[in-house]
């Protein structure tokens, strides 16, 4: 047999005891398998993440809100703050019209309009980013899972983490953090 015939024989006998070696799974195998995250999955959680921010943005009642938007497998999680519960649901129904949404997480809240001014939204701006900062110096803390917004000194965490553990220290980390005032925990567990 010549080189090309004997790499074949090998790629057939590869295939062959790799497509046996699946059927032995048992139920609890497949089930543990359908719980982890692939690239594809990722993929699509970007690509849900991008329609729905792009039709946010192209909202002129929403456009203009600072609203985080994190998906994982399909369940979308809004957060952020806005003036009145009308653009919270209009934000909901706008996320639900997107193609591969499975479900909507609000965790919208409502801004306390009377005391924002150009200082405040200079100083909540310094604070999101002091806790943005303080996250990546954080090596226990995936930072760039956590979206973090400020509303008059009250901070908001949102976003998928891996354990209540990266949970519990993002919360403690924000709220040593000058200039913050109060902490929302929205943060949820994949």
């Amino acid at each position: 047999m010549n080189t090309y015939h004997r790499l074949l024989v090998l790629i057939m006998s590869l295939i062959g005891v790799l497509s046996f070696t699946g059927c032995g799974k048992t139920q609890e195998d497949a089930s543990k398998s359908a719980a982890v995250t692939t690239v594809g999955t990722e993929i699509d959680d970007s690509v849900i993440t991008t329609k729905v921010k792009s039709k946010l943005l192209a909202d002129p009642d929403i456009k203009g809100f600072d609203l985080n938007v994190e998906t994982h497998k399909g369940d979308v999680q809004l957060s952020g703050f806005v003036d009145n519960q009308a653009q919270i649901d209009n934000a909901i129904m706008i996320t639900r019209s997107v193609e591969g949404v499975k479900n909507v997480d609000n965790r919208v809240s409502l801004k306390n309009v009377s005391a924002a001014t150009v200082g405040t939204k200079v100083d909540d701006s310094i604070v999101t980013s002091k806790v943005k900062s303080s996250f990546l110096a954080d090596p226990d803390i995936k930072s760039f899972d956590i979206a973090v917004v400020t509303n008059n000194g009250e901070v908001q965490l949102s976003g998928f983490v891996n354990n209540q553990t990266q949970i519990d220290r993002a919360i403690d980390v924000a709220r040593r953090t000058e200039g913050v005032h109060n902490v929302i925990n929205e943060l949820r567990v994949k």
